[in-house]
């Protein structure tokens, strides 16, 4: 049986950081510390382009929802929160696709309604936006 492994969606920015503090490590000697051999995970399994604007929530979408509970409305990018700071051009929150709304929204579409259940408990929120992360 093959293994699958799961695409990082990043910007084309934070992955050259990458690249370069990888780089950095290498010429130190540092190629087998524990923060190059991650570096190399996360180089390795980068995906940088851009998504289908399908209205398809996924990593890498601007997503946009409402919280029905209480009506306030949200913008954030979808990807992984460890690299958000990588790029200084992501300005919105990154909510990572691995959180309880994360992977309550992956796969849905505008219009849909989702729930999920964070630690304060079961709650809905309606996808409004879901456009390609420019």
């Amino acid at each position: 049986m093959e293994d699958v492994v799961e695409k990082i969606w990043m910007t084309p920015t934070a992955l050259q950081r990458l690249q370069d503090e990888l780089a950095e490590l290498t010429r130190g000697g540092a190629q087998s510390s524990a923060r190059a051999r991650e570096l190399r995970g996360l180089v390795e399994h980068a995906e940088v382009e851009s998504k289908p604007d399908d209205g398809r929530v996924e990593p890498g979408m601007q997503v946009s929802v409402r919280f029905e509970s209480t009506g306030r409305e949200a913008t954030f990018l979808l990807g992984s929160r460890a690299l958000a700071g990588l790029d200084p051009t992501v300005e919105v929150d990154v909510y990572s696709a691995d959180s309880p709304l994360g992977r309550a929204l992956v796969g849905s579409t505008v219009g849909s309604t989702v729930t999920f259940t964070p630690p304060a408990g079961r709650q809905r929120v309606s996808v409004l936006a879901a456009v390609p992360f420019a």
